[in-house]
């Protein structure tokens, strides 16, 4: 192999390196599962694929986006990190939907049609929110007796999910 040649596949490696860190910074991100929040949806130890400017631009190496152009929708899948873990859950109610309490037969919550159960506590934390809060969604595992999600740690600000799951 004359050395035109071997320079011009070596060029050819690190642009397809760089080209690869940019779609994994800024485009798309390769999640394996850990936990079974999500069942039946997303299994554990599932692979995902999590696209990164469904909502806007993210920040590198951060935490929540520089730039958002859209915001999430009931039934979306979003990641976003909570206590430096990347987190996924479905979105079951975005800024200004209805939440309706329910404390008979135990205590539970309904927002767009879809009711969610609560442990006394996740109702003391939410009971005083008869909306969800503007710029901000409430973020639900579908496996409501495992998960722990926005029931227990509050609404997610939009501009900290990181994007949406677009494949499982």
């Amino acid at each position: 192999m004359d050395d035109k040649k071997k320079n011009s596949l070596i060029l050819l490696f690190f642009f397809g390196i760089i080209c690869g860190i940019v779609l994994k910074l800024f485009f798309f991100d390769f999640m394996r599962v850990s936990g079974t929040s999500m069942e039946p949806a997303i299994h554990d130890k599932g692979h995902v694929i999590i696209n990164k400017i469904t909502y806007g631009l993210v920040r590198p190496f951060g935490e929540d986006l520089l730039l958002q152009w859209n915001t999430p929708k009931v039934g979306d899948i979003v990641a976003y990190f909570h206590n430096n873990k990347l987190v996924i859950k479905r979105c079951v109610g975005c800024q200004g939907d209805s939440i309706d309490f329910y404390t008979d037969l135990g205590y539970s919550l309904s927002v767009n049609g879809r009711k969610i159960p609560l442990t006394e506590t996740q109702y003391q934390r939410l009971k005083h929110n008869k909306t969800v809060p503007e710029d901000m969604i409430l973020a639900v595992g579908d496996n409501y007796e495992v998960s722990v999600d926005s029931r227990d740690y509050g609404f997610i600000f939009v501009d900290n999910i990181i994007g949406r799951v677009v494949a499982k």
